[in-house]
């Protein structure tokens, strides 16, 4: 039984040099691991301003488009208001005005419809 003794010192590891690389390896998984993680928190801390600074441009943005909105239904409105006064003050030339605006449009939809 000479080969007994050899064959159970083989059983305990497979490769006596694999040892050693495997902790290579994981040590490179660390760094790696380590490396990505700090890119990211600098990518994460050089994106937070940028990102702040996009959010207060929409929000100046969607205010401005507000008060312009805001605006036009006041002039819609001033001109609705406008437009009744000059019709009560002026009922007959309201009336000619809109006769003549229907015959205008009627002839026109008329010559684009024979074209």
């Amino acid at each position: 039984m000479p080969d007994a003794p050899h064959s159970s010192s083989s059983v305990g590891t497979s490769n006596p040099g694999s040892a050693p690389r495997e902790g290579q390896a994981k040590d490179l998984v660390n760094r790696m691991t380590e490396t990505a993680h700090g890119a990211v928190d600098r990518l994460a801390e050089k994106a937070g301003p940028a990102v702040q600074k996009l959010e207060s441009g929409v929000a100046q943005a969607n205010e401005a488009l507000h008060e312009q909105a805001h605006r036009m239904r006041e002039m819609g409105d001033e001109w609705t208001h406008s437009l009744r006064n000059t019709i009560r003050e002026n009922p007959l030339s309201a009336v000619m005005l809109a006769m003549a605006a229907g015959a205008f449009i009627s002839r026109i939809s008329r010559d684009h419809h024979h074209r």
